[in-house]
């Protein structure tokens, strides 16, 4: 921790002859909001977590037991309204791994870069949630905290202190940061919330990889057939995924259903479909419409770009079958055909989870190379929150490099062989790849190699059930990682 982070104060210049260095801190009260699944969760009821815990062996038990999820399916009174048997007890502490999603790392790393940047850790807050319940449910919750934490931040020693070094002196405001679902949390709270001065008290609102027009990865999450069997995580996570409002936000509100030779919206009888909730749906659908009414105020959209992502679907017999490119409209709102009057695919990519066009309200977004679950963690992405919490002005955001692009499969088998590819080089001479594990020492290089123009292969094998997280890392291009599950097919269970 720096020294400015243990309490702001003057650094003095030998003799006392010059004015002291004035140290790179903010005297604005920060927000931290997680995405979806970005949550501990505890149950009040069994007295237990069901959602994160110390170390990443929860995992195993909770995607490949018969019972490991159902703490997570919301109940009845829950859908009714009754939102008090789980609760958000802290930001998640250890990595995470879903499927479609694949994985999640901690708040620590994007926490620490923060605390760094304020005048003293009092001015942080974090938002955990109940990423199952509908974003509408926390809105209030989040204005409210929100609300408090700048009326104490403000009567702080530090931030007065802080305050005296401002340029225009100014009271101390909030910065919101928020990775994902996150994201519409905050829209939510500062348009939706109830405090009518929450949007004036505001600097800054940063979200990083935030769906605000929804992702086609949410249908295949809720989607039970897939045209092939699933391996059991799969079909864990779309049994809980049916009951939970949250996952029904996230669905895609854009054009994205290729309908013989149409393209259109996802319907409530679409999304019943492919294994959702018609009602739920449709709740969600009333809820965007009217929080898109009101600009998200002093927004600074980071899009993570180069990963390959589903960004369009097919429904047939209630199976969902996507594609990575979507469509676009002219500026009159028409659909761009071909001169055969087939709709043109435009291939824009994102971040694995939300395509770039997704991830912000307005054209213009700052782009990033990185997956969705490690967008608020990698040492780009921090930099620029950093940069942001320093702002006097809004400047103008600067293009991101050229960069490597990572997929990796959703789901593997110990001992068994599997491919990742790396895309925007096919150059191997300089990258290194290394799989590693989670919570066991394990840890091996893996051999790259051409696999066309602009990918290279690596073929893998991992030891043992459980967490691993991948990285590449090259001289011309940013490290990129992700998080890797392991476990048996789909016809063993770990309590059969």
């Amino acid at each position: 921790m720096t020294d400015h982070a243990q309490g702001y104060g003057p650094h003095p210049s030998p003799g006392g002859l010059e004015p002291s260095l004035v140290p790179p801190v903010t005297h604005d009260a920060v927000v931290v909001v997680p995405g979806i699944m970005g949550s501990e969760l505890y149950d009040t009821d069994r007295n237990e977590v069901i959602w994160g815990l110390a170390n990443s062996n929860w995992l195993t038990r909770a995607w490949l037991t018969r019972s490991g999820l159902e703490p997570l399916q919301l109940t009845p009174d829950e859908l009714a309204g009754a939102h008090t048997r789980v609760r958000a007890r802290r930001l998640l502490q250890t990595p995470a791994w879903s499927p479609f999603l694949k994985g999640f790392e901690p708040y620590h790393k994007l926490l620490n870069t923060i605390e760094n940047t304020v005048a003293h850790p009092s001015a942080i807050l974090t938002f955990p949630y109940d990423w199952r319940l509908p974003v509408s449910a926390h809105a209030h919750a989040l204005a409210t905290a929100a609300r408090d934490h700048l009326t104490r931040w403000r009567t702080h020693p530090d931030q007065i202190a802080a305050r005296a070094n401002a340029v225009d002196e100014r009271e101390a405001r909030l910065v919101f940061i928020a990775h994902s679902m996150g994201g519409l949390v905050t829209y939510a709270a500062l348009t939706l919330g109830g405090d009518l001065d929450l949007a004036d008290d505001t600097r800054g609102v940063m979200t990083l990889g935030t769906p605000f027009q929804g992702s086609v990865v949410a249908a295949n999450i809720l989607n039970t057939l897939q045209g092939a069997p699933l391996p059991l995580p799969h079909n864990r996570l779309a049994a809980a995924a049916a009951t939970m409002p949250g996952v029904h936000d996230l669905l895609p509100r854009f054009l994205c259903l290729e309908d013989g030779p149409a393209v259109r919206n996802l319907t409530p009888a679409d999304v019943a479909d492919l294994g959702g909730h018609k009602e739920l749906f449709s709740a969600s659908e009333d809820f965007f419409n009217k929080l898109y009414r009101q600009p998200l105020p002093h927004h600074r959209p980071i899009a993570g770009i180069g990963q390959d992502t589903v960004q369009s679907l097919q429904l047939h017999a209630g199976v969902v079958h996507a594609s990575e490119y979507c469509f676009r409209e002219d500026s009159n709102g028409e659909l761009k055909r071909d001169k055969h009057g087939r709709p043109l695919r435009y291939p824009v990519k994102g971040d694995g989870t939300v395509h770039r066009v997704s991830a912000s309200p307005v054209r213009r977004a700052m782009p990033i190379h990185a997956q969705h679950g490690a967008l608020a963690s990698g040492k780009q992405a921090r930099r620029t929150v950093a940069d942001f919490l320093l702002e006097d002005d809004h400047l103008g955001p600067d293009m991101a490099d050229d960069g490597l692009g990572l997929n990796v499969p959703d789901y593997v088998h110990p001992n068994t062989r599997w491919d990742l590819t790396i895309t925007g080089t096919d150059e191997p001479a300089g990258i290194e790849c290394t799989v590693s594990a989670i919570d066991v020492d394990y840890s091996k290089p893996t051999r790259v190699q051409a696999d066309g123009d602009d990918r290279l292969r690596a073929t893998l094998t991992v030891p043992d059930t459980g967490l691993y997280r991948v990285t590449v890392r090259s001289d011309q291009s940013h490290t990129l990682t992700q998080l890797v599950f392991a476990g048996p097919d789909g016809t063993r269970h770990l309590d059969a």
